[in-house]
């Protein structure tokens, strides 16, 4: 996996060489950035013999270097679209505000700007400049919109104070970065059964009812899993899309398919997440031979297809079984009632309106309701990101089998 490091003006700066050490124990691909100021603290050249690769430290080539091309130009994008994740550390005041703000004034807050990837930010300064109001209320801003914040520590700071500002080990930072990650070794020894997608109901051999799942938010639930050591099921309908490694791959077509390989496979799972668009009617009779247009009107019979959710809750035992809700209107009340009525104990809503959520996108906004009453509404997140959320739930749900 690829992260970028981008590394701010602090005399915390000279960590992160250390934290880039600690970061490759991970098997990570580091990238670094650095601000300018970052670079009266440390050299590049540092980090270059450590990682392997180039260090970033302009928009554009300037001075003896090579001249400005259209690659360096779009550069900041470029690597925005490969990296699993952003860390910054140190993260000055400087670069949280300007996060904050939405301000691209060089290579690091444009890359901000410009990746969907997971943001980790640590940040370290003076006490005084932690604890004023506009520093917190930029961290407060950057949480909201869900940015992982690893807390400076306290004790005594490179200025002669003592207070909370000196970065947070290296060791807590890593920690965090692997848990964003999902590197973290979780769920291993536990099975987890996936669908994903949708299902497709034959009209006649060349025509179908399906639906517009993509099956990303399926498939992010699978490769998130099987990163966090879980033996993964991934039951799919037709998709583009390409399993993880690691994971037992069954690819079917309808409903009755899905159904049929969900309940022989239930037993040995322990989460059951049915992330799947199946169908909810099929035609009462598809017909043999195509159907040809002769002027008139059609009217097609269907009939509705096996509730799967509701059958595996009538056989639960212990597993925590997950289902999902894509609705358009009365968001939350449509998903309760769903809940109730499918006897799951997660259900997760997301209106497929919403800007950011819904088919063919890799974000996703969705809010998690429990049997119990409880509801944790979640920030326009990668969908990978909220696979990692529910599965943290499923973890806390999960009863001695």
């Amino acid at each position: 996996m690829k992260i970028a490091l981008g590394v701010t003006g602090g005399v915390a700066a000279y960590k992160a060489a250390e934290l880039v050490r600690r970061l490759q124990q991970e098997k990570l691909d580091i990238q670094v950035i650095m601000t300018r100021a970052a670079r009266e603290f440390i050299t590049p050249l540092t980090f270059a013999a450590l990682t392997g690769n180039k260090v970033i430290t302009e928009m554009f080539a300037a001075g003896n270097a090579a001249p400005a091309n259209v690659e360096s130009a779009i550069e900041h994008i470029a690597v925005a679209q490969r990296i699993d994740l952003l860390l910054v550390a140190p993260a000055t005041a400087d670069i949280l505000a300007q996060f904050a703000a939405g301000i691209a004034g060089d290579f690091l807050s444009t890359l901000y700007l410009a990746t969907k990837a997971p943001v980790v930010v640590a940040p370290a300064m003076n006490v005084n400049m932690w604890e004023h109001p506009a520093t917190q209320e930029n961290l407060a801003k950057l949480r909201a919109r869900g940015v992982h914040v690893v807390d400076p520590d306290e004790g005594y700071l490179a200025c002669g104070m003592t207070g909370a500002g000196r970065l947070a080990a290296t060791e807590t930072i890593a920690h965090k970065v692997c848990d964003v990650l999902g590197l973290r070794k979780d769920l291993a020894g536990q099975t987890i059964l996936i669908t994903a997608g949708p299902t497709r109901e034959d009209l006649d051999p060349v025509r179908f009812l399906s639906n517009r799942s993509s099956g990303k938010m399926g498939y992010a639930l699978a490769e998130a899993a099987t990163r966090r050591g879980a033996h993964v099921i991934l039951i799919s309908g037709p998709t583009e899309l390409h399993p993880p490694e690691g994971a037992d791959w069954l690819p079917v077509r309808t409903a009755e398919e899905m159904r049929r390989a969900v309940l022989e496979h239930s037993p040995q799972a322990n989460v059951i997440v049915m992330a799947a668009a199946v169908a909810d009617y099929r035609p009462a009779a598809a017909s043999a031979t195509k159907i040809h247009r002769r002027g008139e009107h059609l009217v097609l019979e269907l009939e509705p297809t096996p509730d799967i959710l509701a059958e595996l809750s009538a056989a639960k035992g212990n597993r925590v079984l997950i289902g999902f809700a894509a609705e358009t209107d009365r968001v939350v009340e449509s998903a309760r009632a769903k809940l109730a009525r499918k006897g799951a104990d997660i259900m997760v809503a997301n209106d497929v309106t919403q800007e950011g959520a819904g088919f063919d996108t890799d974000t996703n906004v969705v809010t998690l309701i429990f049997r119990d009453g409880r509801e944790i509404a979640l920030p326009k997140l990668s969908k990978l990101e909220v696979a990692h959320r529910i599965l943290d739930q499923a973890l806390s749900l999960q009863q001695p089998r």
